[in-house]
């Protein structure tokens, strides 16, 4: 079972739409992204996140898959957007002065 969180960003937000939906699976680690892709062109948009690693003890997904998500609020596998395949991440501490 999936936990959904609907998230609404403000107008001055550089973001891809005002309303997107995170799913969680149980493991509390993002699944799924459904949003509308406003900036470039107008289609409902699905991103898949897959096969988590982490980095200095960040769980995160290092594949992610957009698709173009259909009418029953699926994705179309068959329409493949964006792939991306994280292959080496880093955090470091920011100076805050």
């Amino acid at each position: 079972m999936w936990r959904v969180l609907r998230a609404y960003f403000l107008r001055a937000s550089e973001t891809h739409s005002l309303v997107q939906d995170f799913f969680f699976g149980e493991d509390l680690m993002l699944r799924r992204h459904n949003y509308s892709v406003t900036v470039v062109s107008r289609f409902s948009a699905t991103q898949l996140t897959l096969d988590y690693g982490e980095a200095n003890g960040i769980p995160l997904p290092t594949r992610r898959r957009v698709y173009t998500r259909g009418p029953n609020r699926r994705p179309i596998l068959k329409m493949l957007m964006v792939s991306l395949d994280i292959t080496e991440v880093n955090f470091t501490e920011r100076d805050q002065r």
